[in-house]
């Protein structure tokens, strides 16, 4: 993954309470949470994570971008004794970007990742709109739309502001239905984590056999091994590209410059060049003998 700050904005609504991802959909997120950024750190140590929610009686940012977990668990628990209310999707998202904005290393790449499980009462036209200015300020936005939803214009929804914010696949709209398994492990075959050139199937799943090099295996069987090879992968090119890097320097330094190696001073102690002094000075005796 590229140098990056990240915001993560979680759904704290009434719907989170929801019992089909054990224990609930809000402990399905927290436990996302902590391996999306212990995925995010370890490919570039650099990368900052920040988190907010969109619950209850209106977005709140719960950690400003940092490098330390601590202060993201410290978020959730105290946001988990808050959850009520609907969904704020895009006043979340437009306080996640002016979070982004005061990153304190503006090299990094702006990116927000949005869980959704509840309604989403903005309606398209606001949220197409809104999208367009994300992509105007090169904002990636990411959306993990999970649970059992009776509404489908949830989707519709953020379908269409997917289509309108994404340039060259760097934003993604992932839809994981409930299933036996954990959200975390679905959430790794998926481009969010494994990057923009993992392949994605129906459901917004990686399919099997993605860039894992040499390794032809279906990331979804085991997706701890599929985040383990992949981030081993990219410390492996850093560390390449890095001796490259030293190679270079070390070559050129080697490079000597002709007559280099040349003595500054003669046997003499005079300096070095293609006469001496003495040459010179018996040339210059003989001009004034014919003069």
């Amino acid at each position: 993954m590229p140098l990056q700050a990240v915001m993560i904005v979680v759904d704290n609504s009434e719907s989170s309470r929801n019992g089909d991802y054990q224990p609930s959909r809000f402990d399905a997120q927290a436990d996302a949470i902590n391996i999306m950024f212990e995925s995010i750190t370890q490919s570039n140590p650099e990368s900052s994570v920040g988190l907010m929610s969109m619950g209850g009686k209106g977005p709140e940012v719960l950690s400003t971008l940092t490098t330390e977990r601590g202060k993201l668990l410290d978020g959730l628990h105290r946001t988990k004794k808050k959850i009520s209310g609907s969904s704020h999707l895009a006043t979340g998202l437009q306080i996640a970007s002016l979070a982004l904005k005061h990153r304190q290393n503006k090299s990094q790449r702006q990116r927000i990742i949005a869980f959704v499980c509840s309604p989403v009462a903005d309606d398209e036209k606001k949220l197409v709109s809104l999208a367009k200015k994300m992509k105007k300020g090169n904002i990636d936005i990411d959306f993990v739309l999970f649970g059992d939803l009776d509404d489908d214009d949830v989707q519709k929804k953020l379908e269409a502001f997917n289509n309108a914010v994404k340039t060259n696949d760097s934003s993604h709209l992932v839809v994981i239905p409930p299933s036996g398994k954990l959200l975390s492990d679905q959430l790794i075959t998926t481009p969010i984590l494994l990057g923009e050139g993992a392949a994605s199937g129906s459901g917004g799943m990686a399919e099997g056999g993605g860039d894992f090099g040499d390794f032809d295996f279906d990331p979804s069987a085991d997706p701890e091994l599929a985040l383990a090879l992949r981030m081993s992968m990219e410390e492996e090119n850093a560390r390449q590209a890095k001796q490259a890097r030293e190679n270079e320097v070390t070559q050129m330094s080697s490079i000597q410059e002709e007559g280099e190696n040349q003595p500054l001073l003669n046997e003499q102690g005079e300096p070095s060049g293609s006469g001496s002094s003495k040459d010179n000075k018996k040339g210059d005796d003989d001009k004034m003998d014919t003069s």
